[in-house]
């Protein structure tokens, strides 16, 4: 029963982690300018998030989940307005050249590092990001139900393996798009990276736009 749980737990976490979404630019853009772990700690906060909806969804907390969603049009108007704002500062953003060459000292390597937003942060965003999302609870709720996790018979032991289960699940989908956008990430000059920033910061954009103009 308790490998049940988790082997579902670990679908619906990976499921709605998967479809491409403004935190899956985000950690194509970390990645590709920051490096494999930048995008990595970019998906944990979604991956976090994710579990917390997924604690709500699987411990049965209705009183919670009726909340967010009467909350739902705040809830997307603050996600949108965020979205704007980090989408304009992608897009204004001046990557700096990384550097693979065998001649960098670790002095320079601490240099660069240091002008990074830090890893918390990036983190943080994310998981705002991602609970300010009421189509995530929405899903968690309606995913749960179709396929009878909703009611764990009060069994807190099932709901907790579920839980680790769709955070894992989520996890996994981050480090796989992070993993496979790390490979290419050598090709991308200061010029590329430049366009990566303008890009994604469009794209950012636009899903606040549309999360602003969505009706109830």
């Amino acid at each position: 029963m308790a490998a049940t749980f988790f082997l579902r737990g670990l679908i619906v976490g990976f499921s709605i982690a998967a479809p491409v979404g403004p935190i899956g630019i985000l950690c194509i853009r970390h990645t590709l300018t920051r490096g494999m772990s930048a995008g990595f700690i970019c998906g944990l906060g979604a991956a976090t998030a994710d579990a917390l909806y997924g604690c709500i969804a699987g411990f049965g907390l209705s009183f919670i989940s009726n909340f967010l969603i009467d909350q739902a049009f705040w809830l997307r108007l603050i996600g949108g307005i965020f979205l704007c704002y980090l989408g304009i500062k992608t897009f204004l953003a001046q990557p700096s050249q990384p550097k693979w060459s065998d001649k960098q000292t670790p002095e320079d390597s601490s240099v660069q590092i240091s002008n990074y937003p830090s890893l918390a942060g990036t983190y943080a965003s994310t998981l705002f990001l991602t609970l300010t999302n009421p189509l995530t609870i929405l899903s968690f709720l309606t995913i749960f139900a179709g396929l009878g996790l909703a009611d764990t018979g009060g069994n807190y032991r099932s709901a907790i393996i579920l839980v680790a289960g769709v955070f894992i699940g989520s996890a996994a989908w981050w480090l796989l798009l992070s993993s496979g956008v790390g490979v290419f990430r050598s090709r991308f000059n200061a010029h590329r990276l430049q366009w990566v920033n303008r890009l994604a910061g469009v794209t950012i954009v636009v899903f606040g736009m549309l999360a602003l103009l969505h009706r109830t």
